[in-house]
């Protein structure tokens, strides 16, 4: 099915409701892999961090990582789950050249922690509650890339290589339970789900949780049922989702497609599908196993994990401060309403804001920065703001600057403009530059003088009583300065040598 084949939108909520499922991958800051020693650091030679262990060799034996465990029990006791007291791995059974031993190590009908929920905020204030169905443990894939083709798919390519070096490095897969009476707003209600859950990973730092890196990525699931009926219809399951946008875009159209499939006397047929940025589609992957195609049996190397109560009741103790409870309470510190503390949390500035605040800026001088100049900045580039070469204590430097004079707004964009282009720290891009604001009360007078006497009957006027018409004779002074006269002094001098009262 094509594009054009799509239902649309309004036409098929009129006849059929969605159901969502969304499975998140979240990728661990673990050191190490979660059954062996190897190390998790990206970027390395293809295959240096491989050892017997996650290479699946006979006779090697894995060992749990603690550290994988702890994260796993932060993560569910953040989503309000049931921490089991005794949980069990198991191999989930299939051949897939990216998987070495032939089988994943994962867990089935023994997840470390069910039973949960997430309130997730939508774009107008309203609160919707997905529940959790579980979180569990499992280990990551390798990478094959696909060479000789036209897509970097599979198909059409002429051969693929492999990289173990990230097979075995820890995951937490996260599943909702079926997500029921969102209607129109299924789509905003799976971005804004994934993007709470992303902000509540990142402030337990057990992952740094890139999308675009693959630390987190969605699976999400998605069939209609005729309207006031109760039976689910048959789901597709479109994998790795890797943005916000993309999360959103994916089950906008599966609703489109699965309309237009029923709507014209077709089937849904229960597959994985894979997601194209460029237009938002999505294709046909594979026909989707049920779980006992998987045939799951409990894994015999690894002993059963049964965290004490004690550690789980400290673990709680230990957890941070919750993303929504953090942004209401900045909120009402910063006094900003609900809409723009929504476009601070999309522009993911919560955090430099924060550390900019913390490095001595006004909150108030942190936004505006933060998302004004720079975000048109990560915006031209096509950066997050995070992948600016500018910090936190950089950007409240400028605002120090400015709040002593030495700068106005116009020579503080170009300071960053200079930081950002690898010029150096604030003061330095100022002395090169030399772009401190004109303070000397002498050589303002005179710049003042001049652009009063090459401007007589713009004078006249302001004497005559047009105080409005001494803009024309601050610009004037600023064009003569170079932008690094203050403004309002420059205007205050051109009033007193005219004899008029501002």
């Amino acid at each position: 099915m094509t594009v054009i084949d799509l239902e649309s939108y309004e036409d098929a909520l009129a006849t059929y409701d969605p159901v969502m499922g969304l499975e998140v991958h979240v990728e661990l800051g673990t050191r190490t892999k979660m059954f062996c020693g190897c190390s998790t650091e990206l970027k390395q030679d293809a295959n240096s961090q491989t050892c017997p262990v996650c290479l699946g060799l006979p006779g090697a034996l894995p060992v749990v990582n603690e550290i994988g465990v702890e994260s796993a029990i932060k993560i569910g006791l953040a989503l309000n789950c049931e921490i089991a007291e005794w949980c069990r791995f198991a191999r989930k059974n299939y051949f897939y050249p990216d998987m070495p031993k032939n089988f994943q190590t994962s867990q089935y009908d023994e997840p470390i922690a069910f039973d949960g929920y997430l309130d997730v905020q939508l774009e107008d204030g309203e609160i919707f509650r997905v529940q959790i169905e579980r979180a569990h443990m499992e280990e990551d894939t390798g990478k094959s890339t696909h060479v000789g083709g036209a897509t970097g798919r599979i198909h059409g390519a002429s051969h693929s290589l492999l990289d173990y070096n990230r097979a075995g490095i820890p995951l937490i897969e996260i599943v909702t339970k079926p997500i029921e009476g969102a209607g129109a707003r299924a789509p905003e209600v799976a971005k804004a789900y994934v993007a709470e859950l992303r902000e509540l990973i990142k402030a337990l730092g057990v992952s740094e949780a890139r999308m675009e890196m693959g630390q987190m990525r969605c699976d999400v699931n998605l069939s209609l049922r005729p309207n006031g009926t109760e039976t689910f219809g048959t789901r597709s399951e479109t994998k790795n989702v890797n943005s916000l946008r993309s999360v959103e875009r994916a089950a906008r159209f599966e609703i489109q497609r699965h309309a237009a499939v029923l709507n014209s006397g077709g089937t849904i047929v229960q597959e994985t599908r894979h997601f194209h940025e460029e237009d938002g589609s999505t294709t046909a992957g594979r026909i989707k196993d049920n779980a006992e195609d998987y045939r799951y049996f409990p894994e015999p190397d690894l002993v059963p994990v049964a965290p004490s109560r004690d550690w789980v009741e400290e673990l709680r103790k230990g957890l941070p401060e919750l993303p929504r409870l953090r942004r209401k309470r900045l909120k009402e510190e910063w006094g900003v309403n609900e809409h723009d503390m929504q476009s601070i949390l999309n522009a993911g500035a919560v955090d430099l804001i924060v550390a900019t605040t913390d490095a001595g800026a006004p909150s108030d001088q942190a936004r505006k920065w933060w998302m004004g100049e720079l975000a048109r900045n990560a915006n031209e580039t096509g950066r997050s703001l995070d992948e600016l070469p500018v910090t936190p204590a950089q950007v409240a430097r400028v605002a120090e600057l400015v709040a002593a004079g030495d700068l106005n707004d116009k020579l503080a964009r170009q300071v960053l403009e200079g930081v950002l282009a690898g010029e150096g720290d604030p003061d330095t891009v100022v002395e090169k530059r030399g772009l401190k604001v004109v303070s000397d009360e002498g050589a303002l007078g005179t710049a003042v003088d001049e652009a009063i006497a090459a401007n007589a009957a713009i004078a006249d006027k302001i004497r005559g009583g047009k105080v409005a018409a001494a803009g024309a004779l601050v610009g004037a002074v600023m064009k003569a300065t170079r932008g690094q006269a203050d403004a309002a002094r420059v205007r205050e001098l051109i009033l007193e040598k005219l004899g008029v009262e501002g």
